[in-house]
């Protein structure tokens, strides 16, 4: 069995993937459009926009869509978390995350990681930084 977030941006799926690519390394395994599907199922202005997409971010894969693309994505009640090997990694990692983002915890030491920090991303997702012991 395996768990995969799928994240609807709600006509901000490109825009995100590109950020990911640059910001993460992220990868891109599939990408269709709406225009590719079937054409009763597309969102009114939505042909171009991107139907689903698979992407991969280091080892685990994350998917992505426009959805409805009414451009008000909520990411409220969760978020994903990288963790890293090293302190290094995992600072440069937040700091490219939180570029047109929002900082909620700036990255500190605690009792169980050299390296911890939150933040909401400027596509709304909210992120987990953590660097390994």
């Amino acid at each position: 069995m395996q768990v995969q977030a799928y994240l609807y941006f709600d006509g901000r799926a490109a825009e995100a993937i590109a950020f990911y690519k640059t910001a993460l390394g992220a990868t891109v395994n599939i990408q269709m459009l709406f225009k590719e599907g079937d054409k009763h199922t597309i969102p009114p202005g939505a042909e171009d926009k991107i139907m689903h997409a698979d992407i991969s971010i280091g080892e685990s894969r994350v998917l992505i869509s426009d959805g409805y693309s009414k451009g008000n994505p909520k990411f409220d009640g969760f978020a994903l978390t990288i963790t890293t090997k090293t302190v290094a990694e995992a600072d440069k990692i937040f700091a490219a995350l939180a570029e047109g983002g929002k900082v909620t915890m700036p990255q500190t030491k605690t009792f169980f990681s050299p390296r911890f920090g939150m933040l909401t991303d400027g596509f709304g997702v909210n992120w987990i930084v953590l660097a390994a012991q």
